[in-house]
């Protein structure tokens, strides 16, 4: 920040002036000395001199990863047992790299009935809404392609942000509920009946997922290769589907606890 500050021949005093700080709280800003500095007045800072500012926030080495790859894979999981128990063709981390345009779909689902595919970005956590919305479109963008690519006649693509469900996802997305709902209109409710009969106007919708306590892993197959369903389809209680229903309710729509039918 001082490199910055003297680049553009600033005092402290001019650099606290323009965001509303002493000198003496730039000063101790430069030395390092932060720990009673808010983290706003930080970013102030960084935003002064055109740059920006990052919190790394780190546990037990490579643990927090691990941690969140776990919870990432249980929801993928839980993703394509969902699909697999409509009759629905999965691939899981589908790579791509199409005219510089790289990246990977989580879960990449095609209907051999209806020809139509799913793309799903599964978040275990909700970052930036804006970059959220842009991935999963550049994603669906490619999806016709992507699924030629793979023996898949594409007549149409539906779209899903799966979120792990939680009150921390919730009040994310009901804080930028605008933007959500444009992109995503789509309910947890119309999103499942879709996938189950996945016919009409393919849905794009935000579904909460969260695996239940001692569930099987669906033995998806990773790297982008395909995992047929069996020929056993997977039965669930209507007790259990009403409640995965309530736990995939968007957030607009429905309480946050929502009373069993």
């Amino acid at each position: 920040m001082r490199e910055l500050r003297q680049r553009r021949h600033w005092r402290q005093s001019d650099l606290g002036d323009r965001i509303g700080v002493s000198r003496s709280v730039i000063g101790r800003i430069e030395r390092g000395v932060v720990a009673n500095v808010p983290y706003g007045r930080l970013l102030a800072v960084a935003d002064a001199l055109d740059g920006r500012l990052d919190l790394d926030f780190r546990w037990r080495g490579e643990a927090l990863d691990r941690l969140v790859d776990e919870r990432h894979t249980a929801i993928v999981d839980e993703l394509v047992g969902l699909f697999r128990s409509a009759r629905w063709d999965v691939a899981v981390e589908v790579t791509f790299s199409i005219y510089g345009e790289r990246g990977s779909i989580d879960v990449f689902a095609f209907h051999p009935i209806q020809h139509v595919v799913a793309v799903n970005e599964v978040k275990a956590s909700v970052g930036e809404a804006g970059n959220t919305v842009l991935g999963v479109d550049r994603k669906s963008r490619l999806a016709p392609q992507l699924a030629r690519g793979r023996g898949w006649p594409c007549r149409c693509v539906a779209r899903f942000l799966v979120v792990a469900d939680g009150s921390t996802s919730r009040d994310r997305i009901a804080r930028h509920a605008d933007t959500f709902r444009t992109a995503f209109p789509a309910g947890g409710r119309e999103c499942l009946a879709w996938i189950r009969d996945p016919v009409g106007e393919p849905p794009s919708g935000i579904l909460f997922l969260a695996p239940r306590n001692g569930r099987r892993v669906s033995g998806a197959t990773r790297a982008g290769r395909t995992d047929r369903p069996s020929g056993e389809h997977s039965r669930s209680t209507p007790g259990a589907q009403r409640d995965l229903e309530a736990r995939t309710a968007h957030p607009a729509t429905v309480p946050r606890s929502t009373p069993r039918e």
